[in-house]
């Protein structure tokens, strides 16, 4: 929203008044005097006027150690969620980006910036995701060529981007993923003849766990950095 309708908005005062406002050095954004009306201001801009704070919000970023047993949802009435983890007055004002599974585990990021987290779940940002798998039956010896060119999903009647598998062992591999779609590797290797009885994502981006515990989380910026 442009600065000058902004301040309209927040205050009932006319346009020209505000607009006269904004010349003669009184409103401030993000601590700096702004001249310009048509300056775009977002959710998470901190805005003065005559010295008094208009809006200030702060964007929230966390990563989280999701442990098994935990659903990818803000609430639910019969299932404890990634929510009820977060030991914070502002839990109730995030969402998750990304979602897993109940039964999966590992890295999950949790938000107030929507923008932000529909930027990562955007299949033209290609973000890379790496998980960790465990499987019911051996891995065939070809399943990372087959993954390479992709799988067709008849429901959706499209193919899946390019997937880079590594075999760790006879029954386990490392996915990198930069799309996501629902229960994808689950539905990939079902379309193969395997079944995944255990999903870790480990990395997002350049973003690992590291040595954060199952169940714990913190604070990151929008650059997937941890603070």
């Amino acid at each position: 929203m442009r600065l000058d309708r902004f301040l309209s908005h927040q205050t009932r005062l006319g346009k020209k008044l505000v607009r006269q406002k904004i010349d003669a050095g009184m409103v401030s954004v993000d601590g700096h005097v702004e001249l310009f009306n048509r300056f775009e201001v977002d959710h998470f801009t901190t805005v003065e006027m005559d010295g008094v704070v208009l809006q200030e919000n702060e964007a929230i970023y966390l990563m989280l150690h999701k442990p098994a047993g935990y659903l990818s949802a803000t609430s639910d009435p019969q299932h404890p969620t990634v929510i009820d983890l977060i030991d914070e007055t502002y839990a109730a004002d995030l969402h998750i980006a990304g979602r897993l599974d109940r039964a999966s585990t590992g890295l999950l990021l949790l938000t107030n910036d929507g923008r932000w987290s529909r930027s990562l779940t955007e299949p033209d940002k290609k973000v890379p995701k790496i998980y960790r798998v465990q499987l019911r039956d051996p891995v065939r010896a070809d399943c990372a060529e087959i993954f390479s060119r992709g799988i067709y999903f008849a429901f959706e009647d499209l193919t899946t981007s390019p997937v880079e598998l590594t075999i760790l062992g006879e029954t386990s591999v490392e996915i990198t993923l930069y799309e996501g779609r629902y229960h994808q590797i689950k539905r990939m290797f079902h379309a193969i003849g395997n079944k995944v009885v255990g999903l870790h994502r480990a990395q997002i981006g350049e973003l690992t766990l590291g040595q954060l515990p199952a169940g714990c989380y913190t604070r990151i910026n929008q650059n997937l950095e941890i603070i």
